[in-house]
């Protein structure tokens, strides 16, 4: 995903910009604060739409199918071992992509990092747990908290976890993250709320 695209813009504006003033990447309309995303194919990055641009995004090729909707259901998982594949990290996402590959990315105060997880390690969890296996590539992503002793396990629209990362990146401070970050990622996610 593109470093200076709509991901980016999404993080710089959930960090300092007032509500209520993105619009529409496809035809400039206004968009509330909650709005929905479309997965630019030929871009690999996010964008924002209203709602009567996503619907015409909605059905299998619509448009081509250079434009993806990102879907808006949550699942909350039980018992996933992350460990296994290989992040040094307890607070991450993990991408699957449309040819076989998975990135996991966690936040920090300059934005999302970015490894490559092992293929074979990233197929036996998902046969451990099918929730994984069903997962659309790109539009949605396995976000984990492992920090503090926590356990959360996520399936979630690509986009909440980028605002997880804006979370990170508003109230990080020094080096270790001050006081407020971590207060910050518990409430977002005792904010997540399953829906299908």
């Amino acid at each position: 995903m593109s470093s200076d695209g709509a991901l980016a813009r999404l993080i710089r504006s959930s960090a300092s910009a007032p509500a209520g003033t993105e619009a529409c990447e496809l035809c400039a309309a206004p968009v509330p604060e909650e709005h929905p995303h479309l997965y630019d194919t030929a871009q690999a990055e996010l964008c924002c739409a209203c709602g009567p641009c996503s619907v015409l995004f909605a059905g299998d090729g619509a448009g081509g199918g250079r434009f993806r909707p990102v879907p808006r259901r949550r699942i909350r998982l039980r018992g996933i071992d992350t460990q296994t594949l290989g992040v040094p990290v307890g607070l991450v996402f993990f991408v699957p992509h449309a040819d076989g590959t998975v990135t996991a990315q966690g936040p920090s105060p300059a934005g999302a990092m970015r490894w490559e997880v092992d293929a074979a390690a990233w197929r036996r969890a998902a046969e451990r747990c099918p929730e994984l296996a069903a997962m659309e590539p790109e539009v949605e992503a396995l976000l984990v908290n492992t920090v503090r002793g926590l356990d959360h396990h996520w399936i979630v629209p690509v986009d909440d976890c980028f605002r997880m990362v804006a979370v990170v990146r508003r109230e990080w401070r020094g080096l270790s993250g001050g006081g407020r970050v971590w207060p910050a990622v518990a409430e977002f996610f005792a904010g997540l709320t399953e829906r299908c």
